[in-house]
């Protein structure tokens, strides 16, 4: 179990209004925030998580590292969509925050989602890249949204100049109906064995969120060995069973939804027929009908 701590940079620029993510750009990180936390805490219960933005103005810190996801999810809370994305900026600060962390055997990594377009120089971001693996900070990007050549060529690179023996990892995720964090479940970034660049996008957006088996390339549920990671196994287990629970419950209440507005009227009996005729016989259907003479075996009462 690796102890790493952990600075997640997330894209809150105007580009994360964007809706081809469920149910937009914005709330799929925030998705996706919540389960890579869940991954690191329980992969490690003493590895730690920090979260800054980088739109806006400039970057900013939404929470130092902690391990109370309450915490997270208040950063997230209080963030605003805004302005254009600072790339390079948000990952020396986020270096930064990672150099004065508490405790120092933690591995360093920064984890950064990217919907925009990338300002910055391809020597610049290379030339970034080499410096944070010379500081022993590995870096993960998450890129997804419409992204042009020119900014995939970027990123490709910058991930190229980062590798190390820690492992940065690029995944590329493609728009589709499957959310966001189900489709990181089989990536390298969540401990998955899936292709790294374009292949992660197409392995993470086609086979993560539905089947969950054998999509990283391997046999392993989720792309995780139980055996060797027995905490992170369960947790995107959880996340799994979590998931496929709540698109039953939508199911079912559509289901009976549409099942009370096509059911039909039944119709009763005439409430207001009284019991007994004005023979003093029973009323009911078939009872008072016939006679004596119509109904031979009708016991004589006389």
């Amino acid at each position: 179990m690796v102890l790493e701590a952990s600075m997640i940079i997330v894209d809150n620029s105007e580009a994360s209004r964007n809706g081809d993510y469920v149910p937009s750009r914005w709330e799929a990180q925030a998705d996706a925030v919540n389960l890579i936390f869940s991954a690191k805490t329980q992969a490690n219960p003493e590895s730690s998580v920090g979260l800054m933005s980088m739109g806006g103005s400039t970057p900013e810190i939404l929470t130092t590292l902690t391990t109370d996801i309450g915490k997270i999810l208040d950063g997230l809370h209080r963030t605003k969509i805004r302005g254009s994305l600072h790339l390079s900026t948000g990952i020396n600060v986020a270096a930064l925050a990672l150099k004065h962390r508490q405790n120092k055997s933690q591995k360093q990594r920064i984890i950064v989602f990217t919907c925009s377009p990338i300002d910055e120089d391809e020597k610049e971001l290379v030339k970034l890249s080499k410096r944070m693996k010379k500081n022993g900070v590995s870096v993960d990007i998450i890129a997804f949204g419409e992204l042009g050549e020119t900014t995939t060529r970027k990123l490709e690179k910058f991930s190229e100049a980062c590798q190390s023996s820690e492992g940065s990892h690029l995944a590329i995720v493609q728009p589709s109906s499957n959310l966001l964090s189900d489709s990181l479940v089989t990536t390298p970034i969540l401990g998955g064995d899936g292709m790294s660049g374009g292949g992660a996008g197409s392995s993470g957006a086609g086979g993560a969120a539905g089947e969950g088996g054998d999509a990283g390339g391997n046999s392993f549920e989720f792309g995780v060995d139980p055996s060797v990671d027995p905490e992170l196994a369960l947790a995107l287990r959880m996340s799994f069973e979590e998931e496929k629970a709540r698109q039953e419950k939508e199911k079912k209440q559509k289901d009976d939804a549409e099942g009370k507005s096509e059911l039909e009227q039944i119709a009763e009996g005439d409430e207001k027929q009284p019991l007994l005729d004005d023979q003093g016989q029973p009323s009911g259907s078939g009872s008072g009908s016939k006679d004596k003479k119509d109904d031979p075996d009708k016991m004589d009462t006389a």
